[in-house]
């Protein structure tokens, strides 16, 4: 059971930095959190363990995968498929992509990146499978997509696809695909709430310059795991959608990709974790991507960007429905490895059934 005494309730998680995906081991590096403050208590130890070795898919462990996003699509592309293939040697059962991997976080940019993508239930042919890489193939899907489903199917994984822009009856939204082992798609999440913020003296965003909004809700399930919802960035800031997920679906994990900002990063990424954690007694995931220095203008050997930088708070994070931080990491190009315990979530559910304790006679969540 979830204890309430202040004694340090000690989590292991694990941190997988990659200073170098040409090479043949990577570390872990261990750290211990307590639930009074997993600062004051922060231990670490690192191991080195051959890639060889970890193969083995592990129950209900989870890859969250920070990479680095530039404005070469085919790097990102390449760094995805490097990550997702690192994710599958460390055991992983289920991996996540940040939001917008294949593209500049850029209004002006989603356009120009904007791919068709397939819809659940669909999945690649024979044909494509054999090496066909023209977009003309499976209804004209873009490379994100093909690569999403490729790899999970040769790495027998679920792959929550962070989001990418999606072109689709001349529009675009930001959209998150679930692919399962089979290299099917089993869940489409369009953004349903638009990053439309103005801080001053903070920063200025607005997707609807360029992107429409999502009208529906995502979920899938997973065997170990349960059923899992999806939200993207945005979408946390609203717990009337986090609520529908976890009471009306019976979501056990909410899953985030997100690119949280230096302006509201250190003042609510983690906070709203923890707060849709404890509302809906379950797990919550989010998966940033890394940040990125800008370029220097004042380099004439720096390449000019096209596109306004963004710098990503990173920070990708596991919490569990007690509400603690169990895995996280900086804001460097990482991978966030752990196992979730679901036992965790009935445990919370009985201990404190807010569920049915609900006054319906006085309010009332209705799926619209």
């Amino acid at each position: 059971m979830w204890t309430s005494k202040r004694r340090a309730v000690v989590r292991a998680f694990y941190v997988v930095a990659f200073p170098s995906l040409s090479a043949n081991s990577f570390a872990f590096q261990s750290t211990v959190t307590s639930s009074r403050s997993r600062w004051l208590s922060r231990q670490h130890s690192t191991r080195s363990y051959s890639v060889s070795s970890i193969k083995m898919q592990i129950d209900n462990r989870v890859a969250l995968l920070q990479v680095p996003v530039t404005e070469s699509k085919s790097t990102n592309l390449k760094t995805a498929s490097d990550y997702i293939r690192k994710a599958h040697d460390a055991g992983a059962k289920l991996t996540v992509l940040p939001e917008i991997w294949n593209s500049p976080y850029a209004t002006s940019a989603f356009g120009d990146y904007a791919e068709m993508l397939p819809n659940v239930g669909d999945k690649l042919t024979e044909a494509s499978n054999e090496g066909e890489t023209s977009e003309a193939a499976d209804n004209g899907w873009g490379q994100s997509s093909r690569l999403l489903m490729t790899l999970a199917k040769e790495c027998n994984m679920y792959i929550v696809g962070g989001s990418i822009p999606e072109k689709c009856d001349n529009k675009i939204f930001n959209t998150c695909l679930i692919i399962n082992p089979r290299g099917e798609v089993v869940g489409k999440h369009r953004k349903v709430h638009l990053f439309d913020i103005d801080v001053p003296g903070g920063i200025c965003f607005k997707e609807s310059d360029t992107l429409t909004a999502g009208d529906g809700v995502t979920h899938f399930d997973v065997d170990g795991l349960g059923k899992i919802g999806i939200g993207i960035c945005y979408d946390i800031r609203f717990p009337e959608f986090a609520m529908l997920l976890t009471q009306h679906y019976d979501c056990k994990i909410l899953i985030f990709p997100g690119a949280f900002n230096l302006t509201t990063g250190p003042a609510h990424w983690e906070l709203l974790q923890r707060a849709r954690a404890v509302d809906g007694q379950c797990y919550v995931m989010t998966a940033s991507p890394a940040r990125t220095s800008p370029p220097n203008d004042d380099d004439e050997t720096d390449t000019k960007s096209k596109y306004p930088h963004y710098s990503a708070w990173g920070h990708s994070t596991v919490v569990s429905p007690w509400g603690e931080v169990i895995a996280t990491c900086d804001e460097d190009p990482a991978m966030v490895v752990t196992d979730l315990d679901m036992s965790k979530v009935d445990e919370m559910r009985m201990a404190i059934p807010t569920m049915k304790q609900k006054r319906n006679d006085l309010y009332r969540l209705v799926d619209g």
